[in-house]
């Protein structure tokens, strides 16, 4: 078994990181106050700073690297994993910089897979080219839509178009006015087989009766420097048949394509992001005086400070074992491990993240620091691309059917 990364991961890594260093993590404070001073602030792809670092990127040649083959840089998800974690580590600026940021990534990659030529020439593109911005509507405010075949929204086909009523909400990056894409999941034939209820279709922001009702926070936080998360109301949408994505039935499958890649590249990024909290953890307990001596020099911290090393340590190798998978027998080969680095690396985090704000002590909660709004991000993750009950159930059930006995 090889560890160290191929020659094309060094080249990537040794790039990325020279970019992180001279670009990214010297805009961060710029991209805030920019932020604030836009008169939309959901509106986070116009940032001026963000413009720049997005041409730098495209310049470096670290531009769309989440995707494989002829559309992206065509790494594997292996070769992807590290560069993933560095991006985590400002995880607000660094993936949309380079083009990697959800739910657009998710969103190319559907329609790269199963998207017709012309809605691949009409959006693929402009998403390639980071001219434009998207959304995934498929979570529902009235169904447990941990159970995705529970969707309610409706998809009824009227002549030549789409007829969409229904709710949405917790939609990631809904209020930014520069998602002008929807892929929208629904109901098209209530009567199908369970699983062939469900089609995607897109849905241009400007359509009559689509309306964004209203943000949704997490602890607080409104996520605005990814467009937010939205409520949205669909009142007699109406879309042309040519709109479907891939045919009718085929939204479940095409869900779960797009999700597996999106928990990967989730779990990629979190690893960055713990590895910033680490580094902020050991920093702060070298730095503060308590009772006498540093906080370094408590056992509590020296035991908060080893566990998290040996925490990360874990999650990587497991989610690189899962990227290597993925890449050699596919994703439904690695569904298992899919399952258990989606259910490990948001909780292992959040525990890191939960170290680093008591050793920061009140500040720690303070918008002061990167810690909290983390927190909120990451214990937000526990949901996004299926809760940890559902994955757990369902690793568990799997294990019990590989070992033979009925579950």
């Amino acid at each position: 078994m090889d560890f160290e990364y191929d020659d094309v991961t060094k080249e990537r890594l040794e790039a990325l990181r020279a970019f992180m260093d001279e670009h990214v993590i010297p805009a961060e404070p710029v991209f805030r106050r920019e932020l604030s001073e836009l008169p939309d602030r959901f509106a986070w792809s116009t940032v001026p700073v963000l413009t720049k670092l997005r041409a730098a990127a495209q310049e470096a040649g670290l531009w769309n690297l989440f995707l494989p083959g002829d559309h992206g840089a065509g790494l594997t998800n292996l070769q992807y994993a590290p560069l993933a974690e560095l991006t985590g580590r400002s995880l607000h600026l660094a993936p949309p910089a380079l083009n990697c940021s959800a739910p657009d990534t998710g969103n190319m990659e559907v329609l790269s897979m199963f998207g017709s030529d012309e809605q691949k020439a009409r959006w693929l593109e402009p998403l390639l080219r980071g001219e434009i911005r998207s959304s995934f509507a498929m979570t529902e405010p009235r169904v447990a839509s941990s159970d995705a075949t529970n969707v309610e929204l409706s998809i009824r086909r009227d002549g030549d178009e789409y007829v969409i009523n229904g709710r949405k909400w917790w939609i990631t990056g809904a209020l930014n006015p520069e998602s002008r894409i929807f892929i929208v999941m629904g109901k098209t034939d209530p009567s199908a087989d369970r699983h062939r209820q469900q089609s995607q279709v897109l849905v241009p922001r400007d359509t009559p009766g689509l309306t964004v009702l209203r943000p949704m926070q997490v602890f607080g936080y409104d996520d605005h420097s990814h467009g937010g998360h939205a409520e949205l109301d669909f009142d007699n949408v109406r879309v042309p048949v040519a709109n479907l994505i891939g045919g009718e039935g085929d939204g479940f499958a095409i869900a779960q394509a797009r999700l597996g890649p999106g928990r990967i590249h989730h779990c990629m990024r979190l690893i960055g992001v713990a590895e910033r909290a680490f580094e902020a953890m050991v920093t702060r307990s070298t730095q503060r005086i308590a009772f006498g001596k540093p906080l370094s020099d408590q056992g509590t911290v020296r035991d908060w400070i080893a566990e998290s090393r040996l925490r990360i340590e874990q999650l990587r190798l497991l989610v690189l074992k899962t990227a290597w998978l993925m890449d050699t027998v596919g994703n439904k080969g690695a569904h298992a491990e899919i399952q258990a680095i989606k259910i490990a690396t948001p909780k292992t985090v959040e525990w890191i993240l939960d170290k680093a704000i008591q050793t920061h002590g009140a500040g720690g909660l303070s918008q002061d620091f990167f810690l909290a709004e983390a927190f909120a991000g990451t214990r937000a993750l526990r949901f996004a691309d299926g809760p940890d009950e559902v994955h757990i159930n369902s690793l568990a059930r799997g294990e019990i059917r590989r070992l033979g006995v009925a579950g």
